[in-house]
């Protein structure tokens, strides 16, 4: 049983950074996908950006602004996000799952079984 802890969101206005942090009870980087998805209100929850050993995947809405990354040692895996934007606003959670291809990345259509409680996001224009 994997458990996930979210931190660092906050309010900034457009433009801005926030790094979210995702704690980890145990190693997850050697064969799990960890993922960040968003939930805006009154919309689905979306797939944000994905990792697994030195794969990654993003979303089209925030390629080129939002970074994920794992640091092993910490059990902590990240999302930085620059040059932030109002349509960012949403809560943001952490997932993990044993990793698998999908047929053409990794972590692809994978079904995530544990998530952290998530952190608010909102960027103000």
């Amino acid at each position: 049983q994997v458990q996930l802890g979210e931190s660092g969101g906050g309010s900034v206005q457009a433009g801005g950074s926030l790094r979210l942090s995702c704690k980890a009870s145990q190693d997850i980087g050697s064969t799990y996908c960890l993922a960040w998805f968003r939930q805006a209100p009154g919309k689905e929850r979306e797939e944000v950006a994905t990792f697994y050993w030195i794969h990654t995947h993003y979303a089209d809405a925030v390629k080129g602004r939002f970074t994920i990354s794992l640091d092993n040692a910490q059990h902590t895996g990240y999302l930085q996000m620059n040059n932030l934007k109002p349509e960012d606003t949403a809560m943001y959670y952490c997932a993990a799952a044993p990793a698998r291809f999908g047929g053409e990345r990794w972590c692809e259509n994978l079904e995530y079984e544990y998530w952290g409680q998530g952190t608010q996001v909102a960027v103000s224009s």
